[in-house]
C-alpha cells in the first residue's frame, strides 16, 4: 500500500547528480532511436500517462524526456474540463479517441483519472460512482494493453507542498512564466491534504503500476521516467520491417 507522505520527493542522498544527468541523455537518445523503430514496425504503442499537482513538472518532462523523438508518431494530449459534447458521454469516451494507433507513442498530460480526482475533492460525483468508475478505468487499461499491443506507464509526479508554492510563485514572478499562471491553482492547492488522499487511491486500487517520480529536483525527475520509457521500448523487441 503505497503512502504519498512517506515518499521522498527528493533524490536519494547518495545518488551522483552527473553520472545521473549522463545515464539521462543516453537514455533519450535511445528513446529517440527506438521512437524511429516503433514508427516503421506498426506493432506496438506506448502511452504515457503524467498526473501530479500544478507545478509538478508534466510539462518540462514531455520537453526533455522526449526531445530526440521524431513528431510524426510522438503526439501530447492535455486533458481539460469536458466539453458539452463530452459531458453528454461517459467519462471515457473523449479518453478512448485519444489513445495511440499501432506504432505511435501518445502522452497523456493530466488523464482520465481526473474523474476520479478533481471531481471526487469537490464531491462532484460520490462514493459509489468513483468506485464504479476506478473500475471501468482498469478494464480500458486491459483492453487497450490486450487489443492493441499498448504498453501503459503511469507516473504521478510527486512534488512537495513547499516546493509547489515555489513553482506557482515563479509563474507570477517570471515573465516568460506569466503565462502558466492561474488563480485556480492556488485554490486547487487548499485541498492539498484531499488531493493526497485521492491520489493514493487512484494509485493503489489500478491494476497497472504506477511509478512514483521524485521531482523537487527536475534532473531526478527526468531520469526516472526517461529510464522507465526507455526500458518499456526495449522489452518490445522492436525490429524494422524485414
Amino acid at each position: 500500500m503505497i503512502k504519498l507522505s512517506e515518499i521522498s520527493t527528493r533524490p536519494p542522498s547518495d545518488v551522483d547528480e552527473k553520472k545521473l544527468k549522463k545515464l539521462t541523455d543516453d537514455y533519450e537518445e535511445r528513446i529517440g532511436k527506438l521512437n524511429e523503430i516503433l514508427r516503421a514496425a506498426q506493432k506496438h504503442s506506448l502511452l504515457v500517462i503524467l498526473q501530479g499537482m500544478d507545478g509538478s513538472g508534466k510539462d518540462g518532462a514531455v520537453k526533455n524526456v522526449f526531445k530526440d523523438c521524431t513528431p510524426f508518431n510522438l503526439s501530447v494530449y492535455a486533458f481539460k474540463k469536458p466539453t458539452e459534447i463530452e459531458f453528454a458521454h461517459d467519462f471515457l469516451w473523449r479518453v478512448h479517441q485519444q489513445v495511440p494507433a499501432k506504432g505511435d507513442i501518445k502522452i497523456f498530460n493530466r488523464s482520465h483519472y481526473e474523474d476520479i480526482l478533481i471531481q471526487r475533492v469537490h464531491k462532484w460525483i460520490d462514493e459509489e460512482r468513483v468506485a464504479k468508475r476506478m473500475a471501468a478505468i482498469n478494464a480500458f487499461e486491459e483492453l487497450i494493453t490486450f487489443d492493441n499491443n499498448t504498453t501503459i506507464l503511469k507516473f504521478y509526479l510527486h512534488i512537495s507542498y513547499d516546493q509547489q508554492e515555489k513553482e506557482l510563485k515563479e509563474r507570477i514572478d517570471e515573465p516568460d512564466k506569466h503565462w502558466k499562471h492561474n488563480d485556480g491553482d492556488w485554490k486547487e492547492r487548499e485541498s492539498w491534504d484531499e488531493y493526497m488522499r485521492c491520489y493514493e487511491y487512484a494509485i493503489n486500487e489500478s491494476k497497472i503500476p504506477w511509478t512514483v517520480v521524485p521531482v523537487d529536483e527536475r534532473w531526478y525527475r527526468d531520469y526516472i521516467i526517461s529510464k522507465k520509457v526507455c526500458e518499456a521500448l526495449e522489452a518490445m523487441n522492436l525490429e524494422y520491417p524485414k
